[in-house]
């Protein structure tokens, strides 16, 4: 996996959370 994948797969990831968070 390369290191722009990991960091766009981060930045996926961060956002859902804030969406659960803020829901």
């Amino acid at each position: 996996m390369s290191l722009e994948t990991k960091v766009i797969k981060s930045r996926l990831g961060l956002l859902g959370l804030a969406e659960e968070l803020g829901n």
